[in-house]
């Protein structure tokens, strides 16, 4: 019967190519068939393509020491220097080190981590069936068009796919209004990796807006409870250690891996003063479109738009960082409202962002090309977006939960 169904839908599609591939609503069928086609790929790239080592051993060496009973953050350490990253991270990838042979397994590795990049897909096409913005075309630039995100997931092995994957079951989370779980997702995402700080503005107004100062409280003592209980045995040995190593935000970072800053001069991208500029323009960004752009009932737009300010002012962004905000540019680019001849040039800012971060080492045209993009995104999202006054709503009631799902 439900095979039956399948094909009926099938052949409905085939009738309505057209439609197929302009309507929202026909996103769940292009999402299964890219998901199958997704599969194939990520089976192709890992037999066909040679693996890359760059942080994988370096991840190993640094979980083994905990599992070999060192406790000092300060001292666990791997061929590319300390332990930079939260607790969370050495647990999930401890768990890999046990799983691949004490991470000999490469090959085995590789498979994991395209059942990651599956599943992470599966969670972004979920917001997507809710959003019904973008037109489903748009998910074929998406999917098997990015070398650069299938290297991340399946070439290269790198944490930030494996934060990312559970920042968006977080996000699936508080658009079912499931807010206290989604919470405890979101504080393990960041104890992956901290990138996902830059989706916290956004959440913070969230919480705000509908549950009040008061009301809000309990939601983010669920984001630091999970951070002392997940880094308590670290706490406990050398807690100085532990906050310094795991959430660095002074960290420098190597000229020669950035991929936005290559047209300035290695000095003034060093240069503290460059980096309070930065971190200045992000606020500033942040207090325009939390007063006059957010809506509270947009849970994707204030979330995607959050991050992506933050990738825009960012001390430097690496290769890997692409997966950041890669699977959140059809939303911010389609969220808006779209003209027929608006299609094209939006499909040619996700190829020009798809070859400056292809490009490599990264050159002044490609990291101005960069952000070029990024500047016309973010244009768009201020003028394509109706204005707002700063508003405090009530907790959302159950029509008004109906209501926002179909705001997103």
């Amino acid at each position: 019967m439900a095979a039956g169904r399948g094909a009926a839908a099938l052949r409905r599609a085939w009738r309505e190519r057209r439609a197929a591939l302009l309507e929202p609503r026909y996103t769940p069928l292009v999402a299964a068939c890219l998901c199958l086609a997704e599969g194939g790929v990520n089976l192709w790239v890992i037999r066909r393509v040679p693996y890359t080592e760059i942080d994988w051993k370096a991840y190993m060496q640094e979980v083994e020491g905990f599992a070999n009973g060192t406790l000092d953050y300060t001292q666990l350490k791997g061929d590319t220097g300390p332990l930079v990253y939260p607790a969370g991270f050495v647990y999930i990838f401890l768990g890999l080190y046990h799983a691949t042979g004490r991470g000999s397994d490469i090959r085995l590795a590789q498979y994991l981590f395209a059942g990651l990049y599956l599943l992470n897909l599966l969670l972004v096409f979920r917001i997507y069936c809710r959003t019904n913005k973008v037109p489903p075309y748009v998910f074929f630039f998406m999917c098997c068009a990015s070398y650069r995100i299938h290297s991340i997931f399946v070439l290269r092995l790198f944490n930030d796919p494996v934060a990312m994957a559970i920042l968006f079951l977080a996000i699936n989370l508080f658009l079912e209004e499931r807010w206290s779980w989604g919470c405890l997702l979101f504080s393990l995402a960041v104890s992956v990796k901290m990138n996902i700080l830059l989706f916290a503005p956004g959440l913070l107004f969230l919480l705000l807006q509908r549950f009040g100062l008061l009301g809000c409280i309990p939601k983010l003592c669920i984001c630091a409870l999970l951070q002392v209980l997940l880094g308590l045995p670290f706490l406990l040995v050398n807690p100085v250690g532990y906050l310094t190593r795991s959430f660095d935000l002074g960290r420098q970072f190597q000229f020669k891996w950035t991929v936005n800053w290559r047209f300035l001069p290695e000095e003034v991208f060093q240069n503290r003063v460059f980096h309070a500029a930065l971190l200045l323009a992000h606020l500033a960004g942040l207090g325009l479109f939390a007063l006059h752009r957010w809506h509270s009932a947009w849970i994707v737009f204030i979330l995607f738009s959050s991050n992506f300010l933050g990738v825009c002012c960012s001390r430097s962004l690496h290769y890997q960082f692409y997966v950041w905000y890669f699977h959140t540019l059809p939303y911010l680019l389609w969220c808006t409202p779209t003209t027929k001849l608006a299609h094209m040039p939006k499909v040619l800012l996700l190829g020009v962002i798809e070859l400056c971060w292809n490009t490599y080492p990264s050159t002044v045209c490609s990291s101005l090309s960069l952000h070029i993009c990024h500047g016309l995104i973010l244009l768009q999202l201020w003028y394509g977006t109706a204005p707002t006054a700063v508003s405090h709503t009530p907790p959302p009631s159950k029509k008004h939960t109906a209501m926002s799902k179909k705001a997103q």
